[in-house]
């Protein structure tokens, strides 16, 4: 992969701005949040508690200059999200454009506002491949765990995609109220004509982490989850691809976040705002450059958020002298940061952290009988939006 390299200062401390002299790769993909809005309100959302104003969202201009920013820079893949993308009206424009520069492009969808004639659209604008979230096979259950009346739409959506021609992977976030359906998830994938089932354990930060008790499974459903999925992968081979994200409380290793802080993607806001991931706002005390105001290319060159856990030098001990320190990249700061309230914590996820305490409260609220209701996404606002929210009855408008 191609290389940059990065002016920075020697420094052999570990300081919270200080870094040694870093080998910078090109992105290879983009994450396009176009809105906030979105008819869903899962209590697990990826976007930050503070959710963006439609009237924040930056304009179709913008977004094909971002867009082409990110080809010169050499990304390859743009991934248009939300909230819900398809509530934005301007998104066949933007598939377009992307198409045309030579970007692959794909599509991460509710599927619950989405006509056969609107998909033809994405798919003559030059869409690439299309994700539907499933929140689990019973509709009754995945209803509830999106606040939202629209099961039979999205298996309705996902036969759509499949008659225009275009693929499907499903999403299927799992935790503690529906990984008992697990098997029934992967053979309605297979059902569906899905050429990738991406089964994803809640990962504890922003709306998640609010709702860390209700979603958190036991070890026991952990394990069981891996055995079936393992199982299935064998005997569907040459059918349908699985991918398989756990949590990593129960975990000896943290993950390797993002492949790295800023090494290897990005995330554009609604609003403009660019990210080295799509949790990074919830780093209250990084500041984020926005493409309105400086180019992409100087953002992940030179960005003091991009730059702050960049390489290795910011780690403190262990991380510091590590042999994995260049494979898990010191773990994910925005779960570090959200369990310490520490900046340049270790992940509490690593045995050899001195906070891997802090999980022994989580982890000893796991497989109580009660379980607590639902803390669901929701944008705060003084009037209502239309389209906006739990229990909306009225179509979002762009």
């Amino acid at each position: 992969m191609s290389e940059l390299e990065i002016k920075q200062n020697n420094s052999s401390e570990v300081k919270p701005n200080a870094s040694v002299k870093e080998k910078l790769q090109i992105p290879y993909a983009v994450l396009c949040e176009l809105t906030h809005r979105c008819p869903l309100s899962c209590p697990y959302c990826s976007n930050p508690v503070e959710l963006e104003m439609k009237s924040k969202e930056i304009d179709t201009e913008t977004w094909k200059r971002a867009l082409s920013e990110a080809v010169k820079i050499g990304i390859l893949q743009a991934h248009f999200s939300g909230g819900e993308p398809t509530a934005r009206k301007d998104l066949e424009e933007l598939i377009q454009h992307a198409s045309s520069i030579g970007l692959y492009t794909n599509l991460i969808t509710s599927g619950v506002l989405i006509t056969e004639e609107r998909l033809k659209k994405f798919y003559d604008a030059g869409l690439d491949h299309v994700q539907v979230s499933i929140q689990d096979t019973d509709p009754e259950n995945s209803e509830k765990i999106a606040g939202y009346k629209g099961h039979a739409k999205k298996l309705h959506t996902c036969g759509l995609i499949r008659k225009v021609g275009l693929p499907l992977t499903v999403n299927a976030v799992m935790h503690r109220q529906n990984l008992h359906n697990l098997k029934s998830m992967i053979d309605l994938a297979v059902e569906l004509d899905a050429e990738r089932l991406e089964v994803a354990q809640v990962q504890y930060y922003g709306w998640a982490l609010k709702n860390q008790t209700a979603f958190l499974p036991t070890k026991e459903q952990l394990d069981n989850a891996t055995e079936i999925v393992e199982e299935a992968r064998v005997r569907l081979k040459g059918i349908l691809a699985i991918d398989y994200v756990v949590p990593d409380y129960y975990a000896k290793r943290p993950k390797s976040c993002m492949g790295g802080w800023g090494r290897q993607f990005l995330n554009i806001t609604p609003a403009g705002k660019v990210l080295p991931c799509h949790a990074a706002e919830s780093l209250n005390f990084l500041e984020f450059d926005n493409i309105k105001d400086k180019p992409l290319s100087w953002i992940w060159e030179n960005s003091d958020a991009f730059n702050r856990f960049r390489g290795t030098s910011w780690m403190p001990e262990p991380c510091q002298s590590c042999d994995r320190k260049e494979i898990d990249w010191g773990g994910c700061r925005c779960q570090a940061f959200a369990l310490t309230g520490n900046e340049n914590a270790t992940d509490p996820t690593c045995e050899f952290s001195p906070y891997r305490n802090v999980l022994d409260e989580p982890l000893s609220n796991v497989g109580k009988e009660e379980i607590p209701e639902f803390i669901y996404r929701k944008i705060n606002v003084r009037k209502p939006l239309n389209g906006i929210g739990h229990n909306s009855n009225k179509s979002p408008k762009s």
